[in-house]
């Protein structure tokens, strides 16, 4: 397995001592890089270039939502952004989610569950904490228009089956298993779904989906 590199973007150098110790410990998982503030942040993700970052929402000088947008509108291959935060029902955490943010993590979460989320967002292969997205999709969440927009449209049967399963958090090799289909073939699925959406990757499929009304999120 390749070692992930990770930035940690947090205010509070306690936070971002313990975030450290946690990933170190893991063979697979590398601290490339630390940053107190947004705008160090950009400028150590631009100049480390690590897979995942963990970003603090609120920061000094520029906050987590738009240093997230800076680095995933400024980069070619920009890192996985995980928002780090104290509460998940907070309308920070969705404006991330939709600025390109992958997912979020509460600061409270165990160490466990910390590690597992840097390594699913490295993966791309899920997403992160389904049902809380759900969640901000229905208290935040705004459509945009009136009607469908025209991806609804484009969407064969299959990729809107797979959208729908997407949403409920499941792999490629579940949704694979589900849909009676092979991995590779899922995989093929994917890519055309947010092709067509024109998002970045599954969160931002997913987010699309409710707001567009094409996922209740009841």
């Amino acid at each position: 397995m390749s070692t992930v590199r990770v930035a940690l973007a947090d205010d509070e150098r306690m936070v971002r001592t313990a975030l450290r110790v946690i990933l170190d410990a893991e063979p697979d998982l590398e601290v490339v890089g630390e940053a107190a503030t947004g705008a160090e942040a950009v400028s150590v993700v631009r100049q480390l270039r690590p897979d995942v970052v963990l970003m603090d929402v609120r920061m000094p000088e520029i906050d987590g939502i738009r240093a997230t947008e800076q680095i995933l509108s400024t980069m070619d291959e920009p890192p996985r952004i995980v928002v780090v935060t104290t509460f998940e029902n907070d309308s920070y955490v969705y404006d991330a989610l939709r600025a390109g943010a992958a997912g979020f993590l509460l600061k409270r979460a165990g160490a466990d569950e910390l590690v597992q989320a840097v390594r699913l967002v490295a993966r791309s292969d899920s997403l992160l904490f389904p049902a809380a997205v759900r969640s901000l999709a229905a208290e935040y969440g705004r459509r945009e228009a009136v009607t469908a927009p025209p991806w609804v449209a484009r969407l064969t049967g299959r990729e809107a089956e797979v959208l729908r399963l997407m949403a409920t958090g499941l792999t490629n090799a579940e949704i694979a298993g589900r849909m009676g289909v092979g991995p590779a073939t899922t995989k093929t699925h994917v890519a055309a779904v947010l092709g067509k959406i024109g998002a970045r990757d599954r969160t931002q499929a997913v987010i699309a989906a409710y707001e567009s009304g094409f996922i209740s999120p009841g």
